[in-house]
């Protein structure tokens, strides 16, 4: 029986103080990884997250940057390479936002750029900074977070949220042909209505969420660890013939 271990490798899972993202640092955390916990404005969520990591037995520390501004990026993976003491093998861009509903009547270039930073330009720079340090260890592992949004356009006033989800699957598609001659993989994970987090609780209704749920074959929302478990699985041996591909993640609410 395959045990599934990620002794030795450095993780690090963008916006994960909470949410989709906590649950994959701490499954990676419980499975061996050294774990980079990124935040931002919940610093203190962060170290709780970190915690827990150690708690479970397990190797982890808090890092707060901006993953939407690049010398925030390279201060992150500098001060991660000094405390864990070599590369991260394995990136998590997990960092995402709707930010707020917008009808594209009334869209602002402002919220424009916000959405499109958080969602696309930080997975694309977060890979730039992690990706020499992959190349000197002889591979890694980078997964990408992206939405159902990108398949059906998200719901009232979400289109560049789904826009932005959409276009991270086409970099996850063209940065796996870049990189595999050099043993990287890179995939992608499409959550659908995921529980628990709080991206609903800000912007999901009780009306929605009982008729989403609804939608659902399976009869329940995702929780995060649905989602962590996959990214554990890209993460580790088991994905290792894996790469350009999007893993849909909602209990049939989709399929493609």
């Amino acid at each position: 029986m395959m045990n599934i271990t990620l002794q030795d490798k450095i993780a690090l899972v963008t916006g994960s103080s909470g949410g989709i993202g906590a649950a994959a640092a701490r499954m990676l955390g419980a499975c061996g990884a050294k774990v980079a916990v990124n935040g931002l404005n919940h610093m203190e969520q962060a170290e709780a997250v970190v915690a827990d990591i150690r708690r479970a037995g397990g190797e982890a520390a808090a890092f707060r940057a901006d993953v939407t501004r690049v010398d925030e990026i390279r201060g992150m993976i500098r001060a991660i390479e000094e405390r864990f003491g070599a590369a991260v093998d394995v990136l998590v861009n997990n960092a995402g936002h709707l930010v707020e509903r917008s009808p594209i009547a009334d869209m602002s270039e402002d919220l424009y750029a916000r959405i499109m930073d958080v969602n696309l330009k930080s997975a694309v720079f977060v890979s730039q900074v992690v990706i020499p340090g992959m190349k000197g260890k002889g591979g890694g592992r980078i997964i990408n977070m992206t939405s159902v949004a990108a398949h059906n356009g998200g719901g009232p006033g979400a289109s560049i949220y789904a826009a932005s989800k959409a276009a991270v699957i086409a970099f996850t598609k063209g940065l796996a042909k870049e990189l595999a001659p050099d043993g990287v993989t890179v995939n992608a994970i499409s959550p659908g209505f995921i529980g628990q987090t709080a991206f609903h609780a800000t912007f999901t209704s009780e009306e929605a969420r009982a008729a989403s749920i609804r939608s659902i074959p399976l009869g329940r929302e995702g929780a995060p660890d649905d989602v962590a478990k996959a990214v554990l699985y890209l993460a580790s041996e088991l994905g290792d013939f894996v790469t350009g591909e999007t893993i849909e993640i909602n209990g049939g609410m989709f399929m493609r």
